[in-house]
């Protein structure tokens, strides 16, 4: 593509403002935000999207609380929570008449959603982590490889991939265009599964959980890499070794799904253990620790509607 590529980033909480900012960068980008979060557009409306940590700059992009103020874009980077897949969909999927909306969120089964509402899709996983922490304002806590490619229900061009992937890569978020994206996302998903939900309940930072319950993070992870197998799914890299890695390195990083229960959020437990439990259940792999995690967290967030 020649001229300015036009990009819609869907849903601007820390990874999306992540994507946004550094697409932002680009002089041959045109980046639009939509998120209905209004203090936060205001925010980056009138100061710009501001990121600190890890990324130390402020990125002029087009916000809106109104997807019908966007205009038509070729990408769309979709890094709402799984739970908001649908709503925000049916929002933009105007602005995508003839384009191709990437998922970078967490989970499975939004890919199958997205395909609803655009004619090409791009499946994602992205592993720099963040946290809003005032509106327009971004904390980038750590850094990642991001890497996306067609997503085998309803693909976009393996072309579309490596042009989006090459923006985000100039732009500074490290991103590979692959042609089968779901090892990698399979990876992430398993990864996230040990992670999430036990930090969740334990309200332990990432590290100190995985240290500290070590076994635990096995059988979680064990029971996803059975399902992921009986797909046919090739993992990228082994889940064990990514959870060793990952204790120094995250040692005090709050997952996002600890982030939503401090602020006592809805959150993804159904797109991750709970996503993960519900395939395999539907292909004969029983993922019982999973699926235990999915129902404590739910049952924990039930517990806020009985507090006075």
């Amino acid at each position: 593509m020649d001229r300015t590529m036009r990009v819609c980033i869907i849903g601007c909480g820390a990874i999306g403002s992540l994507f946004a900012a550094h697409l932002g960068r680009l002089d041959d980008v045109e980046v639009w935000a939509y998120d209905p979060y209004q203090a936060h557009v205001d925010a980056i409306n009138e100061m710009g999207l501001r990121l600190t940590g890890e990324s130390d700059f402020t990125a002029v992009i087009e916000a809106r609380s109104d997807a019908s103020e966007i205009p038509t874009c070729e990408f769309g980077i979709i890094a709402a929570k799984t739970l908001h897949t649908r709503s925000a969909m049916k929002a933009v999927a105007h602005i995508f008449a003839d384009g191709a909306v990437c998922s970078v969120q967490n989970g499975v089964g939004s890919e199958e959603i997205i395909a609803e509402y655009v004619p090409r899709v791009i499946m994602g996983t992205t592993f720099p982590a963040g946290h809003i922490t005032g509106p327009g304002v971004c904390n980038h806590d750590t850094r990642g490889l991001t890497q996306i490619g067609p997503f085998p229900g309803k693909p976009a061009s393996q072309a579309e991939s490596d042009h989006l992937a090459a923006a985000l890569t100039r732009g500074g978020m490290e991103t590979r265009s692959v042609a089968d994206p779901r090892g990698p996302m399979w990876t992430k998903v398993i990864f996230n599964c040990a992670s999430n939900g036990v930090a969740a309940l334990t309200r332990l930072p990432h590290g100190v959980a995985a240290e500290n319950l070590r076994d635990l993070f096995s059988r979680i992870a064990q029971e996803g890499v059975a399902v992921a197998t009986a797909q046919g799914v090739v993992l990228e890299k082994d889940p064990e070794e990514m959870i060793d890695d990952s204790i120094p390195v995250a040692y005090m990083h709050k997952p996002s799904m600890l982030q939503d229960v401090e602020a006592k959020r809805t959150t993804e437990i159904d797109s991750i253990n709970g996503g993960v439990a519900s395939i395999g259940e539907q292909i004969g792999v029983p993922c019982p620790i999973n699926r235990a995690i999915a129902e404590l967290v739910k049952g924990l967030e039930h517990s806020w509607t009985l507090e006075a």
